[in-house]
């Protein structure tokens, strides 16, 4: 189980999709460094594996060493969700001093201008290069995760390439939902066409590919695998509200990031009481209750359709995905 901790809202970028809309200023209702120590204790309690440190930039804040320690100590696995501009050599050794395992850093485009240009900040990718090889000079991990859009499709495989290159052990291409600032650029959203075809792609590409290729917010990957027989190590495509959810800097717990469904607030209740008994986590676990397309789909066990697009058109995170049509073969795949 995986769980994703948005330590703030500040960032020193300013994304075109970001889903937090994240900007330079403060936000006063950030959990502090005690109210941090005990989520993570939280979290371990109510059994997850794999704790993710985001933000926002979550290097803006001076004690993410600190929750990556503490989350080591107690049997966590730390890793971070990054833009990796802030990381030089010496944030780097003190990331990995403080246990943390990995980090997923955003690259969106091999053309330097394009990916500074969606990033909101010119010289974004030559900091970000720099803060991959410093990781990789001491030891940590390397994921690449890249927005997928209309404008950077064709891109797939050269940034897969450069993933390799740049000596990560992943590259996870993200399909854009809309929400947060993403909602302003509708334009660059693929169509169902373009979806479907860039998950075939995607995971035609993994076949061979020397590192994990993985398509994330595009549930009906794990179907396309099924369909050409290759055997994926994950057991289902949204896991939201399954085996992952996320919280916001002010401490409110939301079924994942893209999502803005508020279950409850870990200054209210615990999170490992929130995990186990709150009623849309639970509502999300029972198959039986997914609406419309998802509901009576043959690979609801493997797929689930995308939660936080079926809330964004439908304001029902049980409704279903519409992505997913029969023509697309998803749902008639025995």
């Amino acid at each position: 189980m995986i769980i994703s901790w948005n330590t703030t809202k500040r960032c020193n970028l300013y994304c075109k999709h970001c889903y937090r809309d994240s900007n330079e200023n403060p936000m006063y209702n950030e959990l502090s460094t005690k109210e941090g120590l005990k989520l993570i204790e939280e979290i371990k309690e109510a059994g997850f594996k794999i704790l993710i440190l985001s933000g926002g930039e979550p290097l803006i804040r001076d004690d993410i060493e600190i929750f990556a320690k503490k989350a080591s100590e107690i049997g966590l696995i730390p890793v971070l969700g990054t833009n990796a501009t802030l990381i030089d050599k010496k944030r780097a050794k003190s990331l990995k001093d403080a246990g943390v395992k990995a980090c997923a850093v955003s690259i969106d485009s091999v053309d330097e201008n394009k990916h500074d240009n969606f990033r909101g900040k010119e010289g974004s990718f030559k900091k970000a290069i720099e803060g991959i090889k410093n990781l990789n000079e001491v030891g940590i991990r390397v994921q690449i995760n890249s927005t997928i859009r209309k404008d950077n499709l064709h891109e797939i495989e050269a940034l897969n390439e450069f993933a390799i290159e740049n000596k990560a052990s992943s590259h996870h291409p993200f399909f854009l939902v809309k929400t947060g600032r993403g909602l302003n650029i509708g334009d660059v959203f693929l169509d169902e066409d373009e979806y479907a075809k860039a998950i075939e792609e995607i995971i035609k590409l993994s076949k061979n590919s020397k590192i994990e290729l993985k398509p994330t917010c595009a549930p009906q990957f794990m179907v396309e695998a099924k369909k050409q027989n290759i055997n994926m190590r994950f057991s289902r495509g949204c896991i939201a509200g399954i085996k992952y959810c996320c919280i916001l800097p002010n401490g409110d717990v939301h079924i994942c990031p893209y999502a803005p469904i508020k279950v409850d607030n870990i200054r209210i209740n615990t999170f490992d009481y929130i995990w186990k008994h709150n009623e849309i986590f639970l509502e999300l676990r029972d198959f039986d209750k997914y609406k419309g397309v998802c509901k009576n789909c043959k690979n609801i066990n493997i797929c689930g359709g995308c939660r936080a697009r079926a809330y964004e058109e439908t304001n029902d995170y049980m409704e279903g995905d519409s992505i997913c049509k029969l023509k697309t073969n998803w749902r008639s795949l025995n």
